[in-house]
Order: C-alpha cells, then sequence, then structure tokens
C-alpha cells in the first residue's frame, strides 16, 4: 500500500514539475537579447514583476529582467505570463512550478479509480468507495477547470477610455451595462462615399437604426481564444469590427471571398454598400486616425480588443501584438488581409452560420427598403453629393453616358428614388420601411 501511494505521489509531483510552460506546447526556443549578441536556449517559466525566469537546456533555473529582452521577445513573455496567471487564478504561493492544469486533476483523478478497481475490487467495498470517490471528485475538478479556461482573459476595457474614442463623433452616442459597451449610430459616415468604385452593385447608402437593442456591441471583459480563428475561413458575414464613427467593418474579403478592395468595389474611404443598402467598411478606416489622435484606435474589433492604425512595431501572425501593460492591440497594414488576420479574442457565433460564413454574435441587424440589386457591368461611380439632409446624389458613368440617382427619405420611414438617364428621361421609385 505505501509503494502505491508513493509511486501516485512521486506521479503527481512529477506532472506538477512538467506541467510548467513547456508542457502546454511551448518547447524550449531560442530567446534574443537586445545588448548582447548571446542567444539562449531555454524553456519559459515564470514571469514576476520585472523578472523573467527560465529553465535552460541544463535544467538550471536562471533569470533575467524583462527589459533585457527584445521587443518581441517582450511581447511573448507578457503573453505567457497573462496565460499562466490566469490559469492560476491570480497570484499564488508557489510561482516557478505554480501551473498545475486541468488535464493533471483528471489524469491523477483516472489513475485513483483504476487503482481502487484492481486493488480492492476483492477486499471490500468501503476502500473502493473510498478511493473511487477522491478519484471521481479530480475528475470532476478537472473537467471543471477545464471548461472554465477556455478564454483567457485581459484587462477590461475602459469605460472612459472607449467613451473617449467614439465620443469623437457627434453621430455616434455610447452607453454600456455591465457585459457591454454599445455604440450606437445611423450608419452613416460623415465624409463622401462611393466615389471611385468600379465594380458596383447599384446599392446607395442609407439610414440603419443601430440603436436599442440593434446597436453595436463591444465585450468589456475580451478574452484571448484558445485558437484565434483566420479571417480567411471566417467571419464572411456580417461585421468583425466597429469603427470609431459608428460604420462596421466587414471582413477584407466580400461573401464570395474575394478581395473586395483588389476587384474595385470600394470606395476611397474603404467603403461601399451591402445588399441592404447600408454602408460599410471592408479596409481599416486610417483616415479616421488624425480626428480620434495617434494614440488612440480607430475601430474595436468585436471580440473586445482595439484596432490602431499603423505601426513600425513587429506584429504577430494576427496582424496585431501584445503591449507593455499585458494588453492586446490589432493594427492595419497596407497589403491584404489589412486588419485582423485572425481573431485573436474569444467570440460567441450565430448558431444559424456556419464557415466561412459564421457571423460574430451579437450583430446589429441591416433592414433595406428596395430589392437588392446585381453588379451593373462597367459602371463607374464618379459622384457623391450629400445634397442636404437625408438627400443625396449618386452619378455613375457607362461607356461615356452619365446618370445620376437622386434619392432621400422623410421621417415617416418614406424613401424616394429619382433615376435620371443620359437622355433626360427620369423614372421614379418609393419604398416604405416597414
Amino acid at each position: 500500500m505505501k509503494n502505491i501511494v508513493t509511486l501516485l505521489t512521486v506521479l503527481f509531483l512529477s506532472f506538477g514539475v512538467s506541467a510548467h510552460e513547456g508542457g502546454h506546447g511551448s518547447p524550449i526556443k531560442v530567446w534574443h537579447f537586445t545588448n548582447s549578441e548571446m542567444n539562449l536556449k531555454a524553456e519559459f517559466i515564470e514571469k514576476i514583476d520585472e523578472t523573467v525566469y527560465l529553465m535552460n537546456e541544463k535544467h538550471k533555473i536562471v533569470f533575467f529582467n524583462i527589459s533585457n529582452f527584445t521587443s518581441e521577445e517582450q511581447h511573448y513573455i507578457l503573453n505567457k505570463a497573462t496565460w499562466i496567471g490566469d490559469k492560476n487564478g491570480s497570484e499564488t504561493a508557489y510561482p516557478l512550478f505554480s501551473i498545475i492544469y486541468a488535464n493533471l486533476f483528471i489524469i491523477f483523478g483516472v489513475v485513483l479509480l483504476l487503482f481502487s478497481l484492481f486493488r480492492y475490487r476483492q477486499k471490500g467495498s468501503s476502500k473502493i468507495l473510498a478511493f473511487s470517490s477522491i478519484g471521481l471528485a479530480f475528475v470532476i475538478m478537472g473537467c471543471k477547470t477545464n471548461s472554465s479556461s477556455k478564454g483567457i482573459k485581459m484587462a477590461t476595457n475602459s469605460i472612459s477610455f472607449l467613451e473617449s474614442v467614439f465620443g469623437v463623433f457627434d453621430k455616434v452616442t455610447t452607453r454600456f451595462d455591465n457585459k457591454y459597451f454599445y455604440i450606437e449610430s445611423d450608419g452613416l459616415p460623415e465624409h463622401e462615399m462611393m466615389t471611385g468604385i468600379t465594380n458596383w452593385q447599384q446599392q446607395v447608402p442609407i439610414n440603419h437604426d443601430y440603436s436599442g437593442p440593434n446597436a453595436w456591441a463591444i465585450p468589456l471583459q475580451p478574452e484571448l481564444a484558445e485558437n484565434p480563428l483566420s479571417t480567411k475561413d471566417n467571419f464572411m458575414k456580417g461585421a468583425i469590427a466597429i469603427a470609431a464613427n459608428g460604420i462596421p467593418i466587414f471582413n477584407p474579403l466580400n461573401n464570395r471571398g474575394e478581395d473586395a478592395n483588389a476587384i474595385g468595389e470600394l470606395d476611397q474611404w474603404g467603403g461601399h454598400c451591402g445588399r441592404a443598402d447600408d454602408y460599410h467598411y471592408h479596409l481599416p478606416p486610417t483616415h479616421l486616425q488624425s480626428k480620434v489622435g495617434r494614440d488612440k484606435p480607430i475601430a474595436y474589433a468585436l471580440d473586445g480588443f482595439p484596432v490602431y492604425g499603423e505601426t513600425k512595431e513587429a506584429l504577430d501572425e494576427n496582424l496585431g501584438r501584445f503591449t507593455s501593460d499585458s494588453t492586446y492591440q490589432y493594427h492595419a497594414v497596407k497589403e491584404f488581409p489589412y486588419l485582423i488576420a485572425a481573431m485573436k479574442g474569444k467570440v460567441e457565433f450565430n448558431p444559424r452560420t456556419k464557415a466561412p460564413e459564421n457571423e460574430i454574435m451579437p450583430q446589429a441587424k441591416t433592414r433595406g427598403v428596395r430589392p437588392d440589386l446585381r453588379p451593373l457591368r462597367g459602371a463607374k461611380i464618379i459622384g457623391f453629393k450629400n445634397l442636404e439632409p437625408n438627400q443625396y446624389s449618386l452619378t455613375y458613368e457607362v461607356e461615356s453616358s452619365i446618370y445620376t440617382i437622386n434619392y432621400g427619405w422623410d421621417n415617416n420611414g418614406k424613401y424616394n428614388y429619382e433615376f435620371i438617364n443620359p437622355d433626360g428621361t427620369i423614372t421614379n421609385s418609393t419604398y416604405n420601411r416597414e
């Protein structure tokens, strides 16, 4: 009996020692330092305050100040330290070897169950019951830990900071509860729209009621996803982020999997209209940087992480980076995929959608007023004007002939469209938003 208990104890402790970060898919790596050509092969153990502990190839613990590492290594360290801190429920009394994973409890519980089954099955039910109960408790504990740690919680989004970003724009209003920060707008930016589009589906921008229960929602408590999902294979339906001016940002790929920018679908601001006449961006709205400020994000992804403009800092495969305070942020780049190559944060999906058109929830809905149309071959939008409140004029060219659409709406939800042909003939259409 003593031998068995000793064996189980050794197994338990050996799992505990090996269950640091290397046991979770982070093998020995080469570390780089800022003021030295020295490289070190070692495995990350822990970060305590500004000190980073590593285990070298000889299984010896070595430590350095985090400032000694390159910027890329510091991002890696902060990422791992955040992961470990969340797994352990904040601070612990055993900083170096404190990372005991859910799988450890499950394995230990199974060992106890098997031990009780084969050791005591013929010697009495009381011992079987005792060991089985303990083993089952370990299994349940492990399963609960597993289920509760699929997302790694990051720093909570600051309400005041969010308000300072979205509050720059007069047409945007905000509110919040204990889970989300809500952005309300009419879906129309203050800048010009549509001009420059050469691949046009005959849609024109109208207002959309993104307010109340249909407002855009940003999680206040973002969590790192266990497996970030690529935007190349996901999220081709609905928005993936909301710009600081209240305009949604869609996947750079359209719903056919094409780069919307490369095929001429976007205007000079990186946006166009969907089938519901809803204006949205497919490119990062870097033009907003001049209004929100260089130190502020131009958007927030629907996973809760901010989207900033371009940077000279090194970015990871998701087009983001960890900052010095252990937060995460995306950045815009000039080439495809332009922003958010993969969704770093944990998101919920519309259960009625599947990849690649798996839609992030919650998602504000659009309500069009007229049937959606199809691309008009050879058309190029050459002008767009806001004539007066709720009244617009769009001009396009087809084979050197100029066409105009004058349209608008009243406060009762009545939409009027006037189509002017090159020969001066006019066609009118009226729709009512239900």
